[in-house]
């Protein structure tokens, strides 16, 4: 694992270079252009830790740009709960680009955001994830800079869970958590931009922790992930997720995630 993780960080952090702002894990603050229509399919597979088995997650997505400064976003929440597939709820997102500072080849830019989720399934570890597994709310700010071909984004966010319908949330958890993500993006490919029908191929690497507040507890996982952009429409995102450490209790920290999306450009627009 400690070589896959210095082959990335080499590979994104240590060369120069037009980046995507578009990350595997997480969001970056640079919102979805106003009027275009995003629609995605993740899939996840993440190892069971403590029973045999394949926790597998599939959740299709629709996100839309209101305007350059306003995106949301729906979810729903689909899973091999007891080995058959069920559907467990819905999430909607919605995010506020409030800081936009624009230079030649590098601009920083921040966003708030806001995640309201529903579940009805078990509460079955203290790790707080409202996309999927908890019901609840989170708040939160990213912070996005980029560097020629380089993307450095942050986000820091306030998660509280509730009951997941009638499945109540075990009193000896904690409710609430404080979430941290650091991500880095590199454009490999092209060396030489000529069009948009060229395919762009990046490298990522991202952190993701969460610390709650009741016990301190808390979980560091590390991701690498490769993307590639296709006609600047399509999108296929491949990432392992990886857990660094943990004190907590956790279900099925480490596995694969799979995505693609595709947008549609002026997707409302009037004749």
């Amino acid at each position: 694992m400690k070589k896959i993780v210095l082959f990335f960080a080499i590979l994104v952090i240590g060369l120069q270079g037009k980046a995507q702002e578009l990350f595997v894990y997480t969001e970056p603050a640079s919102n979805l252009p106003s009027n275009v229509l995003s629609a995605r399919l993740m899939a996840s597979f993440y190892d069971e830790k403590y029973e045999s088995g394949t926790s597998i997650h599939y959740m299709p997505e629709i996100k839309y740009g209101i305007t350059n400064k306003l995106m949301v976003m729906g979810q729903a929440y689909i899973n091999n709960s007891k080995g058959v597939m069920v559907y467990e709820g819905e999430g909607i997102y919605a995010q506020y680009k409030f800081l936009n500072n624009d230079d030649v080849k590098k601009h920083y830019r921040m966003a708030a955001y806001a995640r309201l989720s529903r579940n009805n399934s078990e509460v079955h570890q203290e790790e707080l994830e409202i996309v999927g597994h908890n019901t609840g709310y989170e708040l939160g700010v990213i912070g996005t800079q980029l560097l020629h071909k380089v993307a450095i984004s942050g986000s820091l966010s306030f998660e509280k869970a509730l009951d997941n319908g009638s499945n109540s949330f075990p009193d000896h958890y904690s409710n609430s958590a404080v979430n941290y993500t650091f991500s880095v993006g590199k454009l490999m490919l092209p060396k030489k931009y000529t069009g948009y029908d060229q395919t762009n191929f990046n490298l990522m690497l991202e952190f993701l922790g969460q610390r709650l507040n009741d016990n301190g507890k808390s979980y560091l996982d590390i991701a690498p992930s490769v993307q590639f952009i296709i006609k600047s429409r399509a999108r296929l995102d491949l990432g392992y997720r990886h857990q660094l450490y943990s004190d907590m209790y956790r279900s099925s920290p480490n596995g694969f995630q799979v995505r693609l999306e595709y947008n549609f450009y002026n997707a409302f627009k009037s004749k």
